[in-house]
């Protein structure tokens, strides 16, 4: 069995507090000894906080998402500088843009999702935290954004959908590319020949769970971390490295991308 991270679950999603405490526990006989949880919108703050709080390996990322643009305040930023002071998260997001959603809509413009996107960056560059980016139909603004901002703690893009140039341009600003469900599909074929053709050392594996669901789900089963071998499986087929050396690079990408100093041990919290 290979030990994994998954650098991308809503793990305070209700959806997988119901399965609880057998969802972690299938999660770690999978291999899956950690999780990324990145922050939606600052209504869920405290929540996602106080489940992270429970196990040393539930990483906290904390951030205003693109699809509630319209909800978030330049009050919710100020609450999200004071909790990246008082909590310590191990990034800031899920932030990003989104010009998949109706941009002509009240909230949701690109003017609006741009303002919010620039201000959590800043708020990651003075605190000195990397990114988790979320990215539809907007690599390019994204990049340039970056690179403007003049951002170098790097992070990873979450779901990665794009050329093989784009990724570049973000794996040269020091990120990371996410992979996860996705690429289970047969006729995802763009986003296998990325995984293909990426250096192993720029490839992190995700679930997005409860959302991005595999290929082999039944419709309408919300998708669950202790999925992860999956993806893993897949790579394992595309790509010339042996699962193992895949299992472990991916862990280390991670690691070291989001500065985490714990790697997984043989046991852990339960709930």
């Amino acid at each position: 069995m290979h030990q994994l991270i998954d650098s991308h679950c809503h793990w305070d999603d209700s959806r997988l507090q119901a399965l609880q405490p057998h969802l972690w526990q299938s999660c770690i006989s999978q291999g899956v000894q950690q999780l990324v949880v990145p922050g939606t919108q600052w209504a869920f703050f405290a929540r996602q906080i106080a489940i992270c709080e429970q196990n040393p390996l539930w990483h906290l990322a904390l951030g205003l998402h693109p699809y509630f643009s319209d909800q978030h305040s330049s009050q919710h930023v100020l609450d999200l500088a004071k909790a990246i002071v008082d909590y310590k998260p191990v990034a800031v997001g899920e932030i990003g843009l989104d010009f998949a959603l109706d941009t002509t809509r009240e909230g949701f413009s690109i003017a609006e999702q741009e303002r919010w996107f620039i201000a959590q960056v800043k708020l990651a560059k003075h605190a000195r935290l990397p990114v988790i980016v979320h990215s539809r139909k907007a690599n390019d603004r994204l990049g340039q954004l970056l690179r403007q901002l003049k951002f170098d703690q790097g992070g990873i893009v979450h779901g990665f959908s794009g050329s093989i140039q784009q990724a570049q341009k973000f794996t040269q600003l020091g990120f990371k590319i996410g992979f996860g469900g996705t690429l289970t599909y047969d006729r995802a074929q763009a986003i296998r020949r990325l995984a293909m053709a990426l250096p192993l050392t720029d490839i992190v594996l995700e679930t997005d769970a409860p959302d991005m669901p595999m290929a082999e789900q039944p419709k309408g089963q919300p998708n669950q971390p202790d999925k992860l071998p999956r993806v893993l499986e897949v790579l394992g087929v595309l790509r010339p490295e042996s699962i193992a050396q895949i299992a472990m690079q991916t862990m280390t990408n991670t690691l070291e991308v989001l500065r985490l100093n714990t790697r997984p041990s043989n046991s852990s919290t339960q709930l």
